[in-house]
């Protein structure tokens, strides 16, 4: 059995089929491999999961060839590993996830006296309070929250080890009240969304891309006790070729229940999966516990994300922010990149070539690399709404 979860000597397929799908190949792919512990920056493993404690890794993050070998540990285990890992202490100072809190619980009451009943995925609707696109919600609300919620090294060094520069960031907030039901096992976006008669429709190889086309996260904003519900895994399965149609089967779903990992979370810790990876947010049996996690659902800048944000408009409510930050030395450089990064697009297409050719180049200027230039060379914040509104035009049809 390779890492795909094929068998050495069977034929190449182009297609797969739920009925083809074998419980015996899927537990073959989840025994763990000599590698799957020889862990360089990892601090500890927990029922096969990597830990990694972000307070010893902060000059890894600053360094540029020990950012790059954290990377590639990471990268690996969320290929080939356990597929799955938590960054302990992620945010150290967890004052801008209180922060982020207060102005998702304002937006969770609006939405609920408004009337709204959210839907969610994998469980009954209303079951939880869901916060849709609370990315572009957040930094259009608390633009000053958002700086320094996302001026963080460790989400932007995960993320760019699993989808490199330019991805975009998304995010709902999910609060599991004390009773909340436990999602079904699943995989996630994007053939995780498809019914098995549609994940049939694509071939072999699309199955095997589309985990690399997104990176699931969740940032504890309360401490979550095993009690509480937080997320149930199965590490190694996200190697299982067939998983986008098996997970959908009871017999597959019996062996997650059976097997799964589950881990407490502190306040302020991050878990990171690869979204081929089984898994399900368990049930809350406490009777006051509030689990509410930042649920990122981030993009490569190839793949399409989930949520539409209005990233200019984003941009505008940012940028006096990061303005101000940085003439006042309140923040880092680095830090407003990685701010920056969860904001704006990264990728210049698609745009209209005729109207936003690649002058100097093979590519037009990003709304990213536009939002650099300008803190850069301190434009005034009119000047720079301004040349948001105006390459926006330009790329519009």
């Amino acid at each position: 059995m390779n890492s795909t979860g094929q068998r050495r000597d069977a034929p190449a397929r182009h297609w797969y089929r739920e009925q083809d799908c074998s419980l015996q190949d899927f537990r073959s792919v989840l025994e763990p491999q000599k590698e799957d512990t020889a862990l360089r920056f990892a601090s500890d493993i927990c029922q096969h999961v990597p830990l990694y404690d972000c307070r010893e890794l902060r000059g890894a993050f600053e360094n540029v060839s020990r950012r790059g070998e954290l990377q590639e540990e990471w990268g690996a285990v969320l290929n080939r590993g356990a597929g799955v890992l938590v960054l302990k202490e992620a945010y150290a100072d967890t004052s801008p996830v209180d922060e982020a809190t207060k102005v998702f619980e304002s937006i969770i009451e609006e939405e609920r006296e408004a009337g709204g009943a959210a839907a969610d995925h994998f469980a009954k609707a209303g079951a939880n309070d869901r916060i849709w696109n609370a990315q572009e919600k957040l930094c259009l609300r608390a633009p000053s929250v958002f700086a320094r919620y996302y001026a963080n090294a460790a989400v932007l060094a995960i993320a760019e080890a699993w989808l490199g520069p330019h991805f975009q960031m998304t995010s709902q907030v999910n609060v599991v009240r004390p009773g909340g039901e436990a999602q079904q096992a699943h995989r996630d976006y994007h053939l995780g969304f498809q019914t098995a008669a549609q994940a049939e429709r694509y071939p072999c190889h699309v199955h095997a891309m589309s985990s690399f086309l997104t990176l699931q996260g969740a940032v504890a904003h309360s401490d979550m006790p095993v009690e509480s519900g937080p997320t149930k895994l199965l590490p190694f399965s996200q190697r299982y070729a067939e998983g986008y149609l098996a997970w959908r089967r009871q017999d597959f779903r019996d062996y997650f229940e059976a097997h799964y990992a589950q881990l407490p979370l502190e306040k302020g810790d991050a878990l990171f999966f690869n979204p081929a990876l089984f898994h399900a947010a368990g049930s809350n049996r406490t009777t006051s516990v509030q689990r509410m996690a930042n649920l990122l659902q981030i993009s490569s800048a190839y793949g399409r994300a989930m949520e539409s944000l209005n990233r200019a408009r984003m941009s505008e409510a940012l940028y006096p922010v990061l303005l101000e930050s940085l003439a006042t030395s309140t923040m880092t450089q680095a830090e407003a990149d990685a701010a920056i990064a969860s904001c704006a697009e990264g990728y210049p297409f698609p745009t209209n070539l005729d109207k936003d050719p690649p002058l100097g180049g093979l590519a037009p200027e990003s709304q990213q690399s536009l939002f650099s230039r300008a803190l850069r060379e301190r434009w005034p914040a009119e000047r720079f709404c301004a040349a948001v509104r105006e390459q926006g035009d330009r790329r519009e049809a």
